[in-house]
Formats: C-alpha cells, structure tokens, sequence
C-alpha cells in the first residue's frame, strides 16, 4: 500500500511533464508557422514593392541616359555606365516647363485655399448649425457624387466659355473650389467631437467662428492636412479640365504641359529629354506624400470612423 502511494506522485509528475512537453512542442510548431508567415508576407511585398517602383527606377534611369546611348541600345539595359543630366537642363531651357511649373502652383495653391475655405464653412454648418432643410440640402450634396464627372465638366465647360473665361487662371480655378466627397468627410469628423464642447462654447459666449477656428479646427486637424494633401495632388495631376479650357501657352499646367513639350518641344523620339521633364513634375508630389504619408492615411481613417 505504501509503495502504491509512493508511486502515483511520481507517475503523476512524468505525466505532467510530458503534457508540458507537448505544450512546448505544439508552441514551437505555432511560432514556426508565424514565422513563415512573416517570411512568405515578406517576400510576396517585396515583389509587389520591386513591381510598383521599377517604372519609376526606369524613368529616372532612362532621363540620365544620352539620346545617342538610348537609341543605340537594341535590347534595354537596366543601368548606365555614364549618366547625364544634359536632360534636366534642357527641359528649362528647349521649353518652357517653368512657365509650365509657376502655372500649376498658382493654381494649386489658389484652389486649395478656396476649396478649404468653402469646404470647412459647409462641413462645420451641416455638422453644428441647425437650420430649416439642413438634413435634406445634405442628403441632395451626397446626390451629387452620383452624378458622372463627364457630365460636370461639359457643364462647367459651357458655364466658362459662356462667361468669357477661357485661357484665365479664373475659368481653371472655379470649377474646382467645391468637392462633395471632402465636405462629407470633415463633416463626419466633427461630428466625433462631442457636443458639450460646443454648448460650453456657446454659454462662454463664444461665437462659431472662433468656436470652429479655436476648438475645431485644432482638434480636427489630421483630417484638414489630408483634405489639403489630396487636393494638392488632385490639382497637381489635373488633366482633363485645364486641356479643354486652355488652348494658350501662358496658362498650360504642367500635365497638359507635357503633352504639348512632347508634341512640339522635344519632339516624339527624344524620350530620355520626356522622361527628364517627366521626373521634374513627379518629384514635388513624391516628396509631398513621403512626408505627409502618415497624416494623410491617419486623417483618412480618422474620419470614417463613427463614435
């Protein structure tokens, strides 16, 4: 009897012991498997990134190759022995591309003012002010985005043309001032910030203006930054629109700029001299998003969140 008791504890224990080495076992196979899913996430995003950037590898390469050197090679070459920035310097001084640059900053920096300015005053009063219509004048905005950009902009192109307006930074200015999608995104983020703080403001006396320039505006500011990258961008890239209401030099943004350098500028063949220009434009919106790329992914998901 006294061997049958001396014996179940240590059997017990071994027992015990090798149900902990199972658990060590099952751990180790679990942490193997997470690691060679970190391993194969890797190296499926490193492809992806090799993917995304080697047409902007190509482009640079390309703009520092001789025009002489491009067409000799039969068969592309993924590095150059003896780079040139004889490209860069001709895109300043064959064409005009500064022109083409001080256009598209006025217009980029002239529409992103105005575009903040009615966007905040609409977003604040659809989130905070309460007036006769507001959900349904709200509802009818939403509508809008419904509506096919085409249709917009044969609109806007007859209002211009009618106006008088052609070939002046006020008729590429105008229609872009108001963006249904940012009002309803700066709408939702005010409306994270409780209410009391507007009562409170409100019996300090407080009028909305400085309520929403001293309390809303600070508090809601990842979501303006974003608005104001995206915007910036969406100038800085815009096509469609300056090509059909600009037919004069003198006001060409540097994307329907390209074009015209392409056709009577360098000319078709000449494409290190293209791709040269090419990364002169791209380089400002690059930096622009390499630097603001947290604030812009922070502000966007900071206003589609509720509550």
């Amino acid at each position: 009897m006294s061997k049958i008791k001396n014996e179940r504890p240590t059997h017990q224990k071994s027992s015990a012991v090798s149900q902990g080495a199972g658990y060590d076992a099952a751990g180790r196979k679990a942490a193997g498997r997470g690691r060679l899913k970190k391993v194969i996430a890797g190296i499926g995003l490193s492809i992806w990134a090799l993917i995304v950037l080697f047409p902007f590898y190509w482009m640079i390469l390309t703009s520092v190759k001789s025009y002489g050197s491009y067409n000799s090679e039969y068969i592309p070459k993924l590095f150059t022995s003896s780079p040139t920035f004889e490209n860069y310097i001709s895109a300043f001084t064959q064409v005009p591309l500064a022109r083409y640059f001080l256009n598209t900053v006025i217009f980029t920096v002239v529409t992103t003012a105005l575009m903040l300015t009615v966007v905040v005053l609409a977003a604040f009063a659809f989130a905070r002010l309460n007036f006769y219509g507001r959900d349904l004048m709200f509802t009818l905005f939403l509508a809008l985005m419904m509506i096919p950009n085409e249709l917009v902009i044969i609109t806007n192109f007859v209002t211009i043309t009618n106006w008088k307006m052609r070939n002046t930074y006020a008729g590429l200015i105008l229609p872009s001032v108001l963006s249904v999608f940012y009002i309803y995104l700066l709408k939702e983020n005010f409306e994270q910030v409780p209410d009391e703080l507007y009562k409170a403001a409100k019996v300090d006396g407080t009028s909305d203006m400085k309520y929403l320039l001293k309390v809303l505006l600070p508090i809601c500011r990842p979501t303006v930054i974003t608005i104001t990258i995206l915007k910036v961008i969406e100038c800085w890239n815009s096509y469609v629109w300056p090509r059909l209401i600009t037919d004069d030099q003198n006001y060409f943004l540097v994307s329907n700029g390209i074009q015209e350098i392409r056709e009577n500028g360098f000319g078709r063949e000449n494409i290190p001299a293209m791709m040269a220009a090419v990364v002169v434009i791209s380089v400002p919106l690059i930096i622009l998003f390499l630097i603001f790329h947290r604030k812009i992914m922070a502000g966007v998901s900071r206003g589609g969140i509720k509550g």
